[in-house]
């Protein structure tokens, strides 16, 4: 069976998510989105560098690359944690705040150290999202692009909570709740996420690229 879309990412979490909002579509009941919503390592596409200097910039890269590669309509986002006492950062460098290669839990362990000795009060940050679908022609015309952005504010917390999510989602403490991130459900986090919010932005122009 032929993929429709990719997913411009190797993580598995993100494209749970994705193909877990797009499930929640009505003009998607019964369609096989395992099959016809598949990631970049599926689509047989190279890491594309992040080169931008900014959320939308990554996004917009790496969606018209691989929609580049593969002739089909591709999604990507670019997300991160801004934390309002070290002027937005990590931001797009969340992914490799320890090193090009960090895990997740020594980009969080770092972020953790660096701000040891800052007081709850000043403990603002936010999850941001740019994300991206780009629609090849395939008479060779112009792309069709489409870009929204989500947030996710909230508190960061002294140390990691919950096994869910990923990435620094076992320390921020989403406002107005008492769980961290990573002990939301899916459907929790889905509805009030920075990526979720940016996919569901997306979500209608997605669901005619899959025909429905």
């Amino acid at each position: 069976m032929t993929a429709r879309i990719v997913l411009a990412t190797r993580n598995p979490g993100k494209l749970r998510e994705f193909r877990a909002l797009l499930s929640a579509s009505p003009q998607l009941q019964g369609r096989d989105l395992d099959a016809e919503v598949i990631d970049a390592a599926t689509a047989g596409c190279p890491d594309v560098p992040e080169t931008g200097i900014s959320f939308e910039e990554n996004s917009l890269l790496k969606a018209r690359a691989v929609a580049a590669q593969t002739g089909l309509p591709a999604v990507a986002d670019d997300s991160g944690l801004a934390v309002e006492v070290l002027g937005g950062a990590p931001g797009i460098f969340s992914a490799r705040w320890a090193g090009a290669r960090a895990s997740d839990e020594a980009n969080l362990r770092l972020l953790l150290e660096q701000l040891a000795d800052i007081a709850p009060a000043h403990r603002s940050a936010a999850f941001v999202c740019v994300a991206s679908l780009v629609i090849p022609d395939a008479q060779g015309g112009p792309l069709r692009e489409f870009t929204t952005t989500g947030r996710l504010e909230g508190t960061l917390l002294r140390e990691p909570q919950g096994l869910g999510g990923f990435g620094y989602d076992p320390i921020l403490q989403p406002a107005g709740e008492t769980r961290s991130t990573a002990e939301l459900s899916m459907q929790e986090k889905n509805a009030i996420s920075h990526r979720g919010k940016a996919f569901a932005a997306l979500r209608e122009h997605v669901v005619e690229a899959l025909g429905a």
